[in-house]
């Protein structure tokens, strides 16, 4: 057994995902990875949005010309 087949059993004993069946397991990963990438989507819209909310040099706004 590969270290990539392990690292797979062991996802599917963690999981509790060996005692379903195939097509169980692949929705149940589908829904997994929506998720994910729902969670990790929004969360990198959030951090540019706090990003451009900063003021790199707030001291120079309130310089007189």
């Amino acid at each position: 057994m590969n270290w990539v087949s392990r690292k797979i059993h062991l996802y599917n004993v963690t999981m509790g995902l060996y005692m379903l069946d195939w097509w169980e397991r692949y929705l149940l990963n589908i829904i997994i990875l929506v998720l994910l990438w729902f969670i990790f989507y929004n969360g990198s819209r959030m951090a540019a949005e706090l990003y451009d909310g900063l003021d790199p040099l707030p001291s120079l706004r309130f310089l007189p010309l």
